[in-house]
């Protein structure tokens, strides 16, 4: 895997009009410069925003993805609980690191409730 180029390539993106130029003209030829597996050209050509999270793409960078193809902020947070779901824990990054599940997972490991509102973070109770 090679976080780094994934990270790299989305940086460049967020910042460049003339990398996002390329990018919608042709997404593969834009990222053809970046070493990447082919899960990774996958997740960035599609785009698998539940993938590229659980990659362990930092969030900060992936919400300006997200926001590039006009993805609404409850459901950039619903794609990255959907590719955990679907693809497993965060496998490497900040977050892998910290082993942070959600708040829902926390509240519940020191027998608490959580007081997330369903639908804008983790499933749970509003406050």
């Amino acid at each position: 895997m090679s976080l780094y180029n994934v990270q790299k390539f989305l940086y460049e993106l967020n910042r460049s009009e003339a990398v996002q130029e390329a990018y919608r003209a042709d997404r593969d030829g834009a990222i053809a410069g970046y070493e990447l597996s082919d899960e990774e050209i996958g997740a960035l050509t599609e785009p698998d925003i539940g993938l590229l999270y659980v990659l362990g793409v930092n969030g900060q960078i992936l919400m300006h993805f997200a926001a590039l193809h006009d993805i609404e902020w409850a459901d950039y947070l619903q794609l990255m609980r959907d590719g955990i779901e679907e693809h497993g824990p965060v496998r490497a990054g900040v977050y892998a690191m910290t082993g942070y599940e959600g708040v829902d997972a926390h509240a519940e490991s020191i027998g608490q409730s959580s007081r997330a509102v369903q639908g804008v973070g983790n499933e749970g109770e509003e406050p």
